[in-house]
């Protein structure tokens, strides 16, 4: 019990790091830390995927991604992380996770407000990221 307390406080933490602005080298390493303690937090291994996104290691981040998603299938952002990192390495069966992504947003406005920032943050600090620039425009199709 004390480890999950642990790992949520540094989880917090490493959020509040990268909402700083501190980047994926850093804190890559913070989030492998907390995985390991709390190897069932799914949006921890979320966060891992997505740092690894920005540091332009999609195998690495479609293996963290696969089990955030594993833990927790109704996570829009993993779903997100998921997709994306599908998308850099090649790999088949992205428009059933669109669908559920789209889905979650029609359900939850709360939901598709916290995609937008996620979309609009990834592409402020990787503007270039065509990928999500994919996954934004499916996103906003009716």
């Amino acid at each position: 019990m004390t480890e999950t307390v642990n790992a949520n406080a540094l989880f917090d933490a490493g959020l509040e790091r990268y909402n700083a602005g501190e980047g994926p080298d850093t804190l890559i390493p913070v989030f492998k830390d907390i995985c390991d303690r709390s190897p069932k937090l799914a949006a921890a291994w979320s966060c891992l995927a997505w740092l690894y996104l920005l540091e332009n290691k999609p195998e690495q981040a479609y293996k963290f991604a696969l089990k955030g998603v594993k833990l927790d299938q109704n996570a829009p952002q993993g779903r997100v992380n998921l997709v994306l990192a599908m998308l850099e390495t090649g790999q088949k069966g992205v428009r059933q996770h669109i669908d559920a992504i789209k889905q979650m947003m029609s359900l939850d406005s709360e939901v598709q407000r916290d995609l937008t920032e996620s979309i609009e943050d990834g592409l402020t600090r990787k503007p270039d990221w065509k990928s999500l620039n994919r996954v934004k425009t499916w996103l906003a199709e009716d």
